[in-house]
């Protein structure tokens, strides 16, 4: 399973992680001012709950930590310190799952509401859970800037763990897809575990006997509901960023009607060319956006109508039921009925 990877301008983040990572440079003597230069953030903005900010706007911001620290334990200091109570309702969602490996599922699904900087995938084998950064989106090919990133990122995730667990759960081991740096002995003291570079990918993997425990907030009902608010999170998030955001709201302004991407693209005053190039920039296409749609219909009238199974498939486009049942299936790992209870 993996997350979309993050749409970098778009203003729709609250500035925690920002926050915490000037907190932390503050806390060496660095003026808040100064690590937040060519931002656009001024420090009164960080505790304003009406800012959003975007990916490139902390990418900013942490390559000024980058040149302003001597401290190569700021990215590890940081992600420690950004518990999951700081991510609104998507924090408390993970926190009142019902297992971890519901944490882990959901922390992908959900994924794109956390500031992401980087891409996650997360795979369960037979012994062992892992997640995986296949690459990290930074405003500057700098290898310190991706090593800051990716310093903090694992450092998070341990963090967030133990918020869910209750208690301390380590993975069983941190791999690093670059040579051990000079400070590689901080590696595992922040994760807490043996630490290897050069390794193929960066991965954190952990024992899979650890997913059927049970969270310290589980809440079915809890769950559900933060669950539910999250998937129309995204749902606005989808319908308000970017070129990606505009092929939403047309394809959703008509549903059951699905012009064609010569069609859309008119309608946004484009070629069709330009529409695909700006849609692969945003990491999506046309078809995906197209698919995505669909699925998310067809979820709002099994859920909220009464309609056939039959009329379903026919309004979202479907030659017949047996091809809606199929695309359903591969969207949801579920039957109409099943979704329908």
């Amino acid at each position: 399973m993996a997350s979309t990877r993050p749409l970098i301008n778009e203003r729709i983040y609250a500035p925690y992680k920002i926050a915490a990572l000037v907190e932390v440079l503050a806390e060496q003597g660095i003026a808040p001012e100064d690590s937040l230069k060519g931002s656009g953030l001024s420090v009164d903005q960080l505790n304003d709950a009406s800012v959003m900010t975007s990916v490139r706007q902390y990418a900013i911001v942490a390559r000024n930590a980058v040149l302003l620290s001597t401290d190569p334990a700021t990215p590890f200091k940081t992600g420690a310190r950004l518990h999951l109570s700081a991510y609104g309702m998507y924090g408390y969602a993970l926190m009142s799952c019902l297992s971890l490996r519901d944490y882990f599922r959901l922390g992908v699904k959900y994924h794109r509401l956390a500031t992401p900087t980087v891409t996650i995938d997360w795979t369960e084998y037979p012994n062992r859970a892992v997640w995986s950064f296949p690459d990290a989106f930074v405003s500057s090919p700098s290898r310190e800037l991706r090593e800051f990133i990716i310093e903090q990122q694992f450092t998070q995730h341990v963090t967030h763990l133990q918020d869910v667990a209750g208690h301390s759960c380590p993975p069983v081991m941190a791999c690093f897809s670059y040579p051990a740096p000079a400070h590689a002995d901080l590696y595992p003291q922040y994760l807490g575990c043996p630490c290897f570079f050069d390794a193929p990918q960066c991965e954190l993997v952990y024992d899979s006997a650890i997913l059927n425990q049970k969270p310290q907030l589980a809440h079915k009902l809890t769950a559900t509901l933060l669950q539910d608010t999250c998937d129309r999170l995204i749902g606005q998030a989808k319908t308000s960023v970017g070129t990606s955001g505009e092929v939403y709201q047309v394809l959703m302004s008509t549903p059951g009607v699905f012009p064609g991407m010569e069609e859309v693209a008119t309608r946004l005053n484009m070629t069709s060319r330009t529409l695909r190039r700006h849609l692969e920039a945003e990491g999506t296409s046309f078809v995906a956006i197209v698919d995505d749609v669909r699925c998310s219909l067809a979820l709002e009238y099994l859920q909220s109508t009464k309609m056939s199974t039959d009329d379903v498939a026919m309004l979202l486009g479907f030659s017949d039921a047996a091809n809606f049942r199929r695309a359903l299936k591969r969207w949801t790992g579920k039957g109409p009925g099943e979704l329908r209870k």
